[in-house]
């Protein structure tokens, strides 16, 4: 494997915010370009090999081995991330917004139908100025057309930003990636260091004083990655604070001041996934939300930012009510964007649902993927027991976006002897602090692009010729 210099950070605040794309994307041509390099190559058998074997010094392992990755990466140019930053960007306006009416809505809050202890806690007042500091758009595009929907929002943890990372060093490092840099001026995204800036300037703004500030990273220990966190923690080191991890069971407050099995804690980071909290109760959850009420710690994420993490937000942009509090551009945006998504309850008629291949159900308050079904994956039967155990859960029925897909093939030993064939594409924008600030990549062959369905994580380098 040849070793080549880590291409140089990209600033994403350098590129102007474009509305329309330069169809095609020159990703298209990017990503050929890297294939063909690869054949002339006659495949770049070796490489497969060494990139395992640096993954498997790094801590983007999945059970204990190298992630499972794509030996072509996302290539972008600076025009096509400008493009990237306006779709991040213009949505991350509309969750803002949508955001504060809930506080400010009691009848707009109702339309989500939350549990009530986080409708309380989510319509509290945050007190830096961005009120959703940290989040991931995620969006289906086709890079010949320039066309996308979006396929969820997320608003909590920072799921995609380790394996992102250390992908991407995969890719420069092989005989294909170091010859394509050689060619163009390859940079890439600093996600870690702009996440842990918006960590730290919500505390900043919170008031926060503390000269080397404790923050404490806090969800469930069989949800971390832990692997994610050791990276984080040199990050915030060297950002003037310490990160550590805290199970939420092992919270304490009292007295103003919130405590793990460590100690003291100045600001917390929630990674906890709100209806994992509300799935799994114990007293430091409790302890969470009575810190959160009572604005002792700050809280970045909060509670506020879940109601446009919920499945159901995408239902609450296409009623009239946005009208109210979204430009029409703004809806305009949504309405051309955002797939339609559909409530249900044991009242619903499913029959309007019966085409199955047009459709994907996913559970209302779900994460990582867990129960979305895809209809052309199910048989006729299979889909019919979907929709009724979605009516019996009220959870949701989403408009069925293809997506967009490129020759790829898998990297690693699993994929050396591997012919390039299409694989589907899905895009996260990330956002820190309402500003684009890089892409979690990842392509499958399963209808759903998800964690659990052999998906393969890419990286992603910006080419700025």
């Amino acid at each position: 494997m040849d070793v080549t210099p880590s291409p140089k950070t990209l600033n994403p605040l350098e590129y102007a915010r474009r509305a329309v794309p330069c169809a095609p994307l020159d990703a298209v041509a990017l990503e050929n370009e890297y294939l063909d390099i690869a054949r002339e190559l006659h495949g770049d058998a070796d490489s497969h090999d060494a990139g395992d074997d640096y993954l498997a010094g790094t801590n983007a392992l999945y059970h204990g081995g190298p992630v499972q990755w794509s030996f072509v990466p996302k290539v972008f140019s600076c025009r096509d991330v400008a493009y990237l930053a306006w779709i991040a960007e213009t949505m991350g306006t509309i969750m803002e917004k949508v955001t504060r009416r809930f506080a400010e809505d009691a009848a707009f809050r109702r339309m989500f139908g939350l549990d009530p202890r986080i409708e309380r806690l989510a319509a509290l007042h945050v007190p830096y100025e961005s009120i959703i500091p940290i989040a991931r758009v995620d969006i289906f595009l086709d890079e010949q057309t320039g066309d996308f929907k979006f396929c969820e929002l997320n608003t909590d943890g920072s799921s995609g930003m380790l394996v992102t990372e250390e992908v991407t060093r995969a890719n420069v490092l092989t005989r294909t990636g170091a010859t394509f840099a050689a060619r163009h001026e390859v940079r890439t995204f600093d996600v870690y260091g702009a996440c842990a800036e918006a960590v730290l300037g919500c505390y900043r703004e919170s008031g926060g004083t503390a000269e080397t500030p404790a923050v404490v990273a806090v969800d469930y220990a069989e949800s971390i990655v832990a692997e994610e966190i050791r990276e984080f923690s040199r990050v915030f080191e060297a950002h003037g604070a310490s990160l550590r991890f805290a199970d939420i069971r092992d919270l304490h407050y009292e007295d103003g001041t919130l405590l793990d099995a460590h100690g003291p804690i100045d600001c917390v980071w929630r990674r906890v996934v709100i209806s994992e909290m509300l799935e799994k109760p114990c007293s430091g959850a409790t302890a969470l939300m009575d810190c959160a009420a009572d604005g002792a710690v700050p809280v970045v994420g909060g509670f506020c930012t879940w109601p446009c993490a919920t499945k159901t937000v995408f239902s609450v942009l296409h009623d009239p009510v946005v009208k109210d509090f979204l430009t029409s551009d703004e809806v305009a945006f949504v309405q051309a964007h955002v797939p339609a998504t559909y409530l249900l309850d044991e009242t619903s008629d499913l029959g309007r649902f019966a085409e199955r291949e047009r459709r994907i159900a996913k559970p209302r308050d779900g994460y990582n993927s867990v129960g979305v079904r895809a209809g052309r994956d199910c048989t006729p039967e299979e889909w019919a027991e979907v929709l009724r155990e979605m009516a019996a859960t009220s959870g949701t029925v989403q408009e069925y976006v293809v997506p967009y897909a490129s020759l790829n093939m898998e990297g690693g030993r699993a994929g050396r002897d591997e012919e390039p064939r299409p694989y589907m594409n899905m895009e996260g924008l990330f956002l820190f602090r309402g500003r684009f600030g890089g892409v979690f990549t990842r392509c499958g062959r399963a209808s759903v692009i998800g964690e659990f369905a052999g998906r393969l994580n890419m990286g992603c380098l910006v080419a700025c010729d």
